[in-house]
């Protein structure tokens, strides 16, 4: 059986998604509550690892049971608690329940995952935002670990012109940190930025997938337009450049969030994760 988790987290006191020794993260912890349900060693494949201190209120990640780990699923009320489906949208409640109050990640809901999803191979985009508070921001104690403090104001327009000028197809290395035999060519379908009714400058940021640090990367440079360090023009030649620089610098993950992945429809999802597996062997 293939459960999907829908997730949301604090990323503040986690050393990123993926689980590590001797460190708390967000796999770790889930697979350590749902071990204590269904037993074994269960393993979160997820649609995007997060860094250290990055949040997320629309992370996807898929959970496959073995048929020991299936009977001992939670079961639900009424006469269709015994149903695969009931016994899978249950686990959710459980789950939530071994974590205890106010914990600082969540399983929103559970699910039987349709034939040939993949939480990361099926995935056609993820979706982030930035918070950044300026000088022109009020500043809101209760969003203050979701938030980065830039001192002075910036140019909202310029940064915003900056970001849609990265709109698109191109390789994205000034961008990324590096990792040996990983392409950093990716596909930016939005970036924009904002201003809040309370003055704080939102980035939302949408892409087929991204190279590790390319968003904090990229809102880096948007800030370097905003300070009047560059022009829009500036950070198009980086780009292009393909060459990290110190022009810009990887802002904090303080101020980011996974907010959404999107996926096909149901009959195009094995497709799709077929297509992303065999790009990825070939790079």
């Amino acid at each position: 059986m293939r459960i999907r988790l829908d997730i949301a987290y604090d990323g503040t006191a986690f050393r990123g998604w993926a689980r590590q020794p001797g460190l708390r993260t967000v796999q770790g912890t889930l697979e350590d509550a749902l071990a204590r349900i269904v037993g074994g060693a269960p393993r979160l494949v997820v649609a995007g690892r997060t860094d250290a201190g990055v949040h997320a209120t629309g992370q996807v990640a898929h959970l496959d049971l073995d048929p020991d780990q299936v009977r001992r699923l939670p079961r639900g009320r009424g006469p269709a608690a015994s149903e695969p489906a009931e016994a899978a949208t249950a686990l959710s409640t459980r789950v939530r329940g071994v974590l205890g109050a106010y914990p600082d990640v969540t399983v929103r809901s559970t699910g039987l995952a349709p034939d040939g999803f993949d939480a990361r191979f099926s995935a056609v985009w993820r979706r982030y935002e930035y918070r950044i508070a300026d000088g022109d921001a009020r500043y809101e104690p209760l969003e203050r670990l979701r938030t980065t403090t830039v001192r002075g104001a910036l140019d909202v327009e310029g940064m915003d012109a900056a970001a849609r000028s990265l709109i698109g197809l191109h390789d994205f290395a000034a961008y990324c940190k590096p990792r040996d035999e990983a392409t950093t060519i990716r596909t930016l379908l939005e970036f924009d930025w904002r201003r809040t009714a309370e003055g704080v400058l939102l980035a939302h940021v949408r892409a087929d997938a991204f190279c590790h640090s390319m968003v904090r990367a990229l809102v880096g440079a948007c800030v370097a337009v905003g300070e009047g360090r560059l022009g829009v023009d500036d950070v198009v030649s980086i780009r292009d450049g393909a060459v990290r620089t110190s022009e810009t610098k990887v802002l904090a993950a303080r101020g980011l969030t996974l907010t959404e992945v999107g996926y096909p429809a149901v009959d195009l999802l094995a497709d799709r994760a077929e297509q992303t597996r065999r790009r990825r062997d070939q790079e």
